[in-house]
């Protein structure tokens, strides 16, 4: 596996590269979400590529930014278990050259849910994922659906501006106890994780959105919101000091219930 940290470098390298490329671009302290996705990646294409870049400008303190979990050799062995043959890990510097003074905006959708409780967080993602596949210029990009709003945006962005790339949606990835996998839940003790995956069961009842919300107070969760959203309900909630995320299709939703009566 080739490790590639210059931007000129990579791109000598893409323009020698033959065959079908995927693409995964992460923020690094990978869990088996991201092996999935590189694993599909895998099957689907002849080259795989995968980023890893704490992108800034997507966090809304810095405090944040500088607590994110820097695992570059774990996730470099992990990625080559995973039959990954580039890496490509550049600077801060090197992604803004311009000081963050061009950037990439959606009007419709990245002001709720998400973007009302991370004003900007939308924009900072969208910039550095179309600088990322400007680079990769790869044939498929893979996101999880555990970020949903997200990958909705990139999709939208990505027709919008006539990128020659296949936006391609993977599963969530959860824990046994239904837990969506997430780099965050490293920061959660047992029992917290045993409790963070009452969000997920909660948002697979058959209760109302407001009933959500209202039960995961009584949980001792501070949620932000409970929403229903493009066949999806969503939700985040802070338990102690780590904030959670996580949505289901309401397929998943109607089988539970099917199920239970």
């Amino acid at each position: 596996m080739n490790i590639v940290s210059d931007i000129q470098q990579w791109r000598e390298i893409r323009r020698s590269l033959k065959g079908s490329v995927g693409f995964v671009p992460t923020m690094g302290h990978l869990h088996e979400g991201h092996a999935s996705l590189c694993t599909r990646a895998d099957a689907e294409n002849d080259i795989v590529a995968a980023s890893i870049f704490v992108n800034p400008t997507q966090f809304n303190q810095p405090s944040d930014f500088e607590q994110y979990q820097r695992t570059l050799e774990a996730d470099c062995r992990l990625l080559e278990s995973l039959g990954v043959d580039y890496v490509f890990c550049p600077s801060k510097e090197d992604m803004y050259p311009d000081g963050y003074e061009v950037q990439v905006s959606e009007t419709k959708i990245a002001g709720e849910l998400e973007g009302e409780f991370r004003p900007g967080h939308f924009t900072g993602m969208l910039t550095v994922v179309l600088k990322l596949l400007n680079l990769a210029q790869a044939d498929r990009a893979y996101f999880g659906e555990k970020d949903f709003q997200q990958l909705l945006l990139v999709k939208k962005m990505a027709a919008a501006l006539f990128l020659p790339v296949e936006i391609v949606a993977c599963a969530t990835v959860r824990a046994e106890n239904g837990l969506a996998l997430s780099s965050r839940n490293a920061r959660l003790d047992a029992g917290q994780r045993r409790k963070a995956a009452e969000l997920a069961q909660l948002l697979m009842s058959d209760l109302s959105d407001d009933e959500v919300k209202k039960q995961l107070e009584l949980l001792g969760f501070r949620p932000e919101y409970v929403a229903t959203r493009w066949g999806r309900r969503l939700g985040a909630a802070w338990l102690d000091k780590v904030r959670l995320i996580d949505n289901v299709p309401f397929v998943e939703r109607n089988q539970k219930n099917a199920a239970v009566s």
